[in-house]
């Protein structure tokens, strides 16, 4: 600092920002990070970290550790992320009990956990012990007949109602941003967008806390999704810690990737399909080294969580199988039946369910948060209770779906007709003729698939953590083995067809009906989410069933095939659009012949575009230019005159400068001249010290000619995440283009409405 006494008139200068001061660089909530500019800042800060390293072994120290501080919060994050997801993994199980029942020796039990611990358990009736009483046993001490089975009715009812109000009102109270699924919203975070509070602290707890809560009130909804939400908030919450990652938003945002991969490792003990659902579903900038990071994050997680054994089968899922029959080529044909089945149900869901709420936002449905969640968790919990495959979690479900009917099943699905000279091992049970018992869960099966297709479209977006994979995997599941079992008849009915006669011989064991629920399960789900790589990946990995990749492939393409006939867009991506975030997909195609001047503003009949000069404004002239506008920043000429472009100022910055400088520095007043070039203006001798804002200049911003097609601008914005880009002629400036902008010309061209591309 130049002191202010020993230098007189137009000398007494300080070139302000010498030492960067607090909130430079900073972003303001709802705006888009500079992605160049955060990498050449890193860059900086990791260039003066190399050569001060050699200085001194104290610096070197220093050096060795900042680069060590990511895998430090990879690891922090992995052992959070799995820690969270054993809990709400032991939480959910005990919950969704507690509806049916309690547990007398220890009421923190859930129904198996109590029967594991009981001595007069047999293997037939290893759901029945004396220790587990349903309410009605406990109550009025009744166990059979109609008064027993409308008291445990009512008592699932409350139950569910007791849950879902508890989280209504926790979320609308404590954290808004912990309602949904929260991977639009990571996309769009990720994407650069800046949502404050998304990620904090109370948002993490109420979400964790939540997301226990509505997953045992039976609402048709699956944690998944949130974990990944939850995974983030722990990622934000560590790199906060880190001033590596809290300083700059572009290094935040990889860490972000790495955490959304934990997310789904734990969510499905799925550590490689979590590292490429990152990838492929939400990362926007994904680097090799943060595929690493990822991979050791999501390692760290699904150790952790296999640490805690939440589900008591020392495996990291819920739904491990293990067929024992092969498949056969004839099979194809039902497992792309099923993928088209995956792309019809995707595209019907996402249609339905948007324009539901669409409704929720447009009509005064949306005022009614709490009312609206009471009343869908009611009417789910009444349907659902009469139901044996709906009443029971979801997961359960799914898990006895997946199932293989061994010699040990008492499932309904497996009561089939025994022969009675049957000798075989175990393992290779022939196809047998289906009992009654199949038949009755054939037709409950149906029911169930219609009321989860109709249901989970009005409760995935109401204002409560709400996951989608699971209850998507269930409705293909269903599907898959009613489609499994007709395919299983078939074969042992029609043995001596053309298409059977070469794989199944009487007596032999052919068709997996749990398999056909597997393929299902992934068909659906890649319709609703349009993943490919990740999903055949994370259905291995979540059930073991490494030959079934050839069928899973198949599935998860025809599914994606059919339904991008309809619509190209993802669940996410849709409920990205409905809410208007600025998010610029990599994966749209941009196909018009439009140019660079045809989008730029100003437009013609609109005013001039508002610059600064490098050396004839006035603080005060700053001042007011920055109140009656509320552009983010301001392009810097030589003169209005000669429009010659100089470089591009943050309004954020700006104002900051001039706080800090009317602080800090003797002399500056509202008629000061601030100057952005190396030397000061000529000024008469008796006027105000200037203000000297060069380090606030980005002399290098982007820019396009006025000539240049969009198709390339949008491919700027996209790979180089720009906020702004400035249109010239002969390095004339002719005006600007924002990302807004670039989204606004995009909906225009595909026939939407402009205006829905803005933040609301």
């Amino acid at each position: 600092m130049v002191n202010a006494g020993a230098m007189s008139g137009s000398g007494n200068l300080m070139d302000f920002l010498d030492e960067p001061f607090p909130d430079v660089g900073t972003y303001e909530d709802f705006h888009t990070i500079d992605w160049l500019r955060e990498k050449s800042r890193d860059t900086d800060r990791h260039r003066k970290i190399t050569s001060k390293s050699k200085e001194s072994i104290w610096e070197f120290i220093k050096s060795l550790l900042d680069a060590w501080s990511g895998w430090v919060v990879m690891l922090l994050i992995g052992l959070l992320a799995g820690t969270l997801a054993g809990v709400i993994d032991l939480a959910v199980d005990w919950m969704t009990d507690l509806k049916e029942g309690v547990c007398l020796s220890a009421f923190w039990y859930s129904h198996e956990q109590c029967c594991w611990t009981s001595n007069e358990t047999t293997f037939e009736d290893r759901d029945k012990c004396p220790l587990w009483q349903k309410w009605s046993e406990l109550l009025v001490n009744q166990s059979e007949g109609a008064s027993a089975y409308i008291l445990n009715y009512l008592m699932y009812i409350l139950w569910a109602l007791l849950f879902a109000f508890l989280a209504v009102s926790l979320v609308r109270v404590f954290a808004p941003y912990a309602c949904g699924s929260g991977i639009p919203e990571i996309k769009t975070i990720l994407s650069g967008f800046i949502i404050r509070g998304y990620l904090g602290k109370w948002t993490l707890l109420i979400k964790t806390v939540t997301l226990v809560l509505v997953v045992s009130s039976g609402l048709s909804l699956g944690k998944e999704g949130p974990l990944v939400h939850v995974a983030c908030c722990c990622g934000n919450f560590f790199s906060s810690l880190f001033s590596k990652y809290s300083k700059n938003e572009g290094k935040r945002r990889e860490v972000l990737s790495a955490a959304a991969a934990a997310g789904v490792s734990v969510a499905f003990g799925a550590p490689i399909g979590g590292v490429l659902f990152s990838l492929e579903e939400v990362s926007y900038y994904f680097p090799l080294k943060t595929l690493w990071r990822s991979f050791f994050a999501a390692l760290v997680a699904a150790f952790t969580l296999r640490s805690i054994n939440p589900f008591g089968n020392s495996r990291l899922v819920l739904f491990y199988v293990e067929y024992h029959t092969p498949w056969y080529m004839a099979e194809l044909f039902p497992f792309i039946l099923l993928g088209v089945f995956g792309g019809l149900w995707g595209t019907l869901f996402i249609r339905c369910n948007i324009a539901w709420c669409r409704r929720r936002k447009t009509t005064k449905l949306g005022k009614y948060p709490v009312l609206e969640v009471i009343v869908v968790t009611a009417i789910t919990a009444i349907i659902a209770y009469p139901n044996p495959y709906t009443r029971r979690s979801t997961s359960e479900l799914i898990s006895e779906l997946f199932n293989d009917c061994g010699a040990l099943e008492s499932s309904q699905l497996c009561d089939y007709v025994n022969d009675p000279n049957m000798t075989r091992p175990v393992d290779d049970i022939p196809d047998r003729p289906a009992g009654f018992g199949v038949y009755t869960a054939m037709w409950q099966l149906a029911l169930a698939l219609i009321f989860k297709i109709v249901i989970t479209i009005f409760t995935f977006g109401m204002k409560i953590p709400s996951g989608l994979f699971i209850p998507s995997m269930a409705v293909g599941a269903m599907a898959g083995r009613m489609v499994g079992i007709g395919v299983e008849q078939l074969a042992y009915h029609h043995h001596d067809w053309i298409i059977f006669r070469n794989w199944c011989r009487p007596g032999a064991d052919c068709v997996t009906p749990g398999l056909y629920a597997m393929v299902g399960a992934a068909a659906c789900l890649g319709g609703v989410t349009r993943m490919t790589v990740s999903l055949v990946v994370i259905m291995f990995e979540l059930t073991g069933g490494l030959e079934y990749i050839v069928p899973l492939m198949a599935a998860a393409v025809t599914s994606k095939w059919v339904a991008d006939a309809f619509g190209k867009e993802g669940i996410y991506e849709a409920h990205i659009h409905l809410n208007g975030y600025p998010f610029l997909d990599v994966k749209d195609e941009f196909t018009h012949r439009t140019l660079a001047t045809d989008v730029m503003r100003p437009r013609r009949g609109e005013p001039p575009l508002s610059v600064l000069t490098q050396d004839s404004m006035t603080v005060e002239d700053v001042e007011t230019l920055i109140k009656e506008t509320d552009y983010n920043g301001f392009p810097v000429v030589v003169s209005r005159d000669s429009e010659r472009l100089i470089g591009f100022a943050q309004r954020r910055e700006l104002i900051l400068a001039i706080k800090n400088a009317r602080q800090r520095q003797e002399g500056i007043v509202s008629n000061s001249i601030m100057y952005f070039t190396e030397e000061p203006p000529e000024l008469p001798a008796n006027s105000p010290h200037p203000l000297k804002l060069r380090r606030v200049l980005n002399l290098s911003p982007f820019t396009v000619t006025d000539h240049t097609p969009m198709e390339t601008v949008v491919d700027i914005f996209r790979k180089l995440g720009l906020r702004q880009c400035l249109v010239t002629r002969s390095g004339r400036l002719l005006g600007i283009i924002t990302k807004k902008d670039v989204l606004r010309h995009m909906a225009q061209m595909a026939n939407q409405d402009p205006e829905s591309i803005m933040f609301n």
